[in-house]
């Protein structure tokens, strides 16, 4: 990688768009059945082209990929959307009823395990910057899915958000990165993404067995997932971390 990969918007190069859906995205089987992504995310594709990021070597593979979306954000608390299906549906909302975008917003980042440990991340989360900064917004903010946070699933995300290192650096390795970056933490989005599925859904996704209602602890869930028999129904809400990346040097 030699003078570092290159970087381009799908607008900018719409042949990488079957790149971008090919590289894999390391979720267990049950974050694939969010119902808002599942409805919108392909509009990222047609819609926002120019939001969209491949990351490629010098013979044109793409080696990461980072998904984003212009919204409206008025730059308060109160303000943020809900999580990562309350940007998605604020965003195409935004579009269809031409309301200016003041943020972007990341969705997404992707770094194949194979591609890992050489800093693409990084140079993702910069390159979503850059198109922010590019069209005259205000910031980048994000809906931070913390990489260790499944290890922790008892511990609620209030807490283990603001968990640091003796370097005052944030535990987590994915909020590190944000951190260092220049990020600074909003607020904890508690219901980011939605899940629901029947039992026999959740058994078939997870390979597990929900013998009686209650909270089960599954793998790649950042909290318990409930179960209710009688209902058939497993509710599983992600919660994740919103941060801010400014774009000039404001801190």
């Amino acid at each position: 990688m030699t003078g570092g990969p290159d970087v381009f918007t799908l607008a900018e190069r719409p042949d990488l768009e079957v790149g971008l859906k090919a590289l894999p995205a390391a979720f267990p089987e049950f974050m694939h059945h969010d119902a808002v992504v599942g409805r919108y995310w392909d509009s990222l594709f047609s819609d926002f082209a120019g939001f969209q990021i491949a990351v490629c070597d010098g013979r044109g593979e793409v080696l990461a990929a980072g998904h984003c979306i212009p919204v409206s954000w008025d730059g308060t608390i109160a303000g943020l959307p809900a999580g990562l299906d309350g940007v998605l549906e604020r965003g195409i909302r935004d579009l269809e009823e031409r309301r200016a975008p003041t943020v972007v917003s990341a969705l997404l980042a992707v770094v194949p395990p194979a591609h890992r440990g050489r800093g693409l991340s990084s140079v993702v989360l910069g390159a979503m910057k850059a198109v922010a900064a590019d069209r005259g917004l205000g910031a980048l903010i994000a809906p931070v899915r913390p990489t260790l946070k499944e290890r922790y699933p008892l511990t609620p995300m209030e807490h283990y958000a603001r968990w640091e290192r003796e370097d005052g650096l944030p535990f987590d390795p994915w909020l590190r990165v944000h951190r260092r970056l220049g990020a600074r933490l909003l607020e904890v989005a508690p219901e980011s993404m939605i899940i629901e599925g029947t039992i026999p859904e959740w058994e078939e996704w997870t390979g597990m067995r929900f013998p009686e209602s209650g909270s089960y602890i599954i793998e790649g869930a950042l909290q318990p997932v409930v179960m209710d028999l009688e209902r058939d129904l497993g509710l599983y809400r992600e919660p994740n971390v919103w941060m801010r990346h400014p774009l000039t040097a404001e801190g």
